[in-house]
């Protein structure tokens, strides 16, 4: 596992805002109306589909770190050069399938340059036992041992660490050490909507169980005053111990061994 940068404890930098949506325009504007109260977002599938590198440039001109969320899943070769562009690019964050294997996995790793740390999806927020068993053929087991055995090969790879749910993101913990960052989607606020997650979690209950960054999407995106949900997000994390404890990725490149 590689180790990351050192310390920082601001809550801006821990909540990574997904921009879940459909072009520049309206990514930026809420960027901009949001300003110094998040310094981390989240481009996913969706985004980059319609608006392409650019759009992570633009959030650099911004002084923004960006979380590149393209679930790569392909051959080791072709997942080693998406890596490395990804990091010309500037982007902070990139995730690849853990389920892509150890070759794929390995190839991620030693390919991205400094400042890019790559993280495993383990298994998406969206999955239940039942569809996770149609994914992977057989019996599951259970959703945390199978995080767990996931997380293990995303450490022996070498990679960063962990996309999962705060559900399981005290095994991963355990399975990473204490270096590591864990990232967790499928956040709400205490008493909001779960949407299509089937294992939400609140902020606090998120950093409790050991997650270094979680990300917030349709809470913010779809709401009438995003910057009035993150104070929110903010308020809940205050409840949670030691913030300061993740390691801060955001405030520098991460450390090469």
């Amino acid at each position: 596992m590689r180790t990351t940068a050192p310390q920082g404890p601001t809550a801006a930098g821990r909540v990574v805002v997904a921009l879940d949506l459909p072009g520049t325009e309206p990514a930026l504007a809420l960027v901009d109306r949001l300003g110094d109260a998040c310094t981390f977002y989240k481009v996913g599938l969706e985004l980059y589909t319609a608006a392409g590198p650019r759009v992570v440039e633009a959030l650099r001109e911004r002084g923004k770190h960006v979380f590149l969320d393209l679930k790569l899943h392909d051959i080791p070769n072709t997942v080693a050069r998406a890596t490395a562009r990804a990091g010309e690019r500037g982007a902070a964050f990139l995730t690849v399938h853990a389920m892509g294997g150890p070759a794929m996995l390995a190839a991620a790793a030693q390919a991205a340059p400094p400042g890019l740390a790559v993280l495993g999806v383990t298994v998406l927020t969206s999955l239940d036992g039942a569809a996770l068993e149609a994914v992977l053929g057989r019996p599951a087991l259970d959703m945390e041992e199978e995080v767990a055995r996931l997380a293990a090969l995303v450490r022996d790879a070498g990679l960063h660490g962990v996309v999962c749910s705060a559900a399981e993101a005290a095994i991963a913990r355990r399975v990473l050490g204490p270096a590591a960052e864990i990232v967790a989607p499928g956040i709400r606020l205490p008493g909001g909507a779960v949407h299509d997650q089937r294992r939400a979690r609140t902020p606090a209950q998120a950093f409790r169980a050991g997650a270094t960054r979680i990300v917030a999407g349709r809470m913010v995106t779809g709401a009438p005053d995003p910057a009035a949900v993150l104070r929110r997000v903010s308020s809940d994390l205050a409840t949670a111990p030691d913030l300061a404890a993740a390691p801060d990725l955001a405030a520098a490149p991460a450390a090469r061994p």
